[in-house]
């Protein structure tokens, strides 16, 4: 079966290279990026602007190939690529919780942005709490690592 997607815009942000990129978007506060939309999909964004987070939907343009098992940038122990955020994935896919802070015509103007410069968006929903915001009770290996988010950077072991 073949599936295909195509761009509706790139993100643009202040990270050229992988290396010391934030490796999640809440380790990327206050970080600014600007959605530059397809202007066929303007009108698509009507109302966006009643959200104060919104999730981005991308693809890892970077990435060639993939590996199933990964050592993880918050761990030194290798785990399933399932098991984690890595973007060396089968399917290249990445999503991000960002902050919007405006909408001038198709530009999308976004705080918290933790992704490479003119990645590819494949899709932007609107973050609801009610729907996203589920409480959970394991984290699996994440649990003895998390707390190193804000610390931890991007690095070359993802090409």
């Amino acid at each position: 079966m073949k599936i295909s997607f195509k761009a509706i815009g790139k993100i643009m942000t202040p990270f050229n290279t992988l290396e010391g990129m934030p490796i999640q978007s809440v380790a990327a506060k206050n970080v600014e990026g600007t959605i530059q939309l397809d202007p066929l999909y303007t009108q698509g964004i009507k109302d966006l602007d009643g959200f104060s987070h919104l999730i981005l939907i991308y693809y890892f343009h970077k990435i060639h190939e993939y590996t199933l098992q990964v050592v993880p940038f918050l761990d030194d122990e290798p785990h399933g690529i399932f098991a984690t955020r890595f973007p060396k994935r089968p399917n290249p896919i990445g999503f991000s919780v960002v902050r919007l802070k405006s909408i001038e015509g198709n530009n999308i103007h976004i705080l918290d942005v933790d992704v490479l410069n003119e990645t590819p968006l494949l899709d932007i929903k609107p973050y609801v709490p009610m729907f996203d915001a589920i409480e959970t009770s394991k984290i699996g290996w994440f649990e003895k690592r998390i707390q190193n988010v804000h610390k931890v950077k991007a690095d070359k072991s993802i090409y």
